[in-house]
């Protein structure tokens, strides 16, 4: 008994090894995934009053942006004021490798003439660029961030916009480095530019 046993074991476990052997030699086995990570970022083109404006004409310089719209009351301009503080705390050559952007993604009321004049105001060589809102839903989804429209019936203004408040950075190849809190302050933002100048 004790032999039948041992001798049925033995073409047990030899069955199995060979099932398991033709699965992975006919590729059954599912094979281990690895997840990807989405892309965020990357290339766009939008309008300014000179014209079209695109992501590579930066190329070689670090780019500092932010989407929002002019008639933001509180969070959009706090945002863009620690931007430009942080700027202008470095050297003038540090200053000159760094382009700010300012994204309205409100371009039914934020002109274009009127975006120079209010980004510029912040800091000088900051551009006010907006484009079409069907460009602007696919932009914002590509940087991970959202934008809405909501309607205010006792309000001159008609609507307000729902933003995702972030900052972007992104390096001197064109990628995204790094993502900063509205909330942060000029010095966070000065470190984070820093790093990102050091690294360049």
């Amino acid at each position: 008994m004790n032999r039948t046993f041992k001798i049925i074991y033995c073409l047990g476990f030899t069955a199995c090894f060979i099932a398991g052997l033709m699965v992975f030699r006919l590729g059954l086995w599912p094979a281990e995934s690895t997840p990807s990570t989405p892309t965020i970022g990357g290339k766009f083109t939008l309008q300014s009053t000179a014209g079209p404006v695109a992501l590579k004409d930066f190329k070689g310089r670090i780019v500092i942006i932010y989407f929002g719209y002019m008639s933001c009351p509180d969070v959009c301009p706090t945002a863009l004021a620690s931007m430009s503080a942080a700027i202008k705390q470095l050297n003038e050559t540090a200053q000159a490798q760094i382009q700010p952007l300012f994204i309205s993604v409100d371009p039914e009321r934020d002109r274009l003439e009127n975006l120079a004049v209010f980004s510029s105001y912040f800091y000088p060589t900051m551009l006010g660029l907006t484009g079409n809102i069907t460009y602007l839903k696919q932009l914002t989804k590509q940087y991970g961030t959202f934008f809405q429209y909501t309607p205010l019936p006792d309000s001159k203004l008609g609507y307000t916009v729902d933003h995702t408040s972030r900052i972007f950075l992104i390096d001197t190849a064109g990628k995204l480095a790094q993502t900063v809190s509205h909330r942060a302050t000029s010095a966070e933002i000065l470190t984070a530019l820093q790093k990102l100048l050091s690294s360049s």
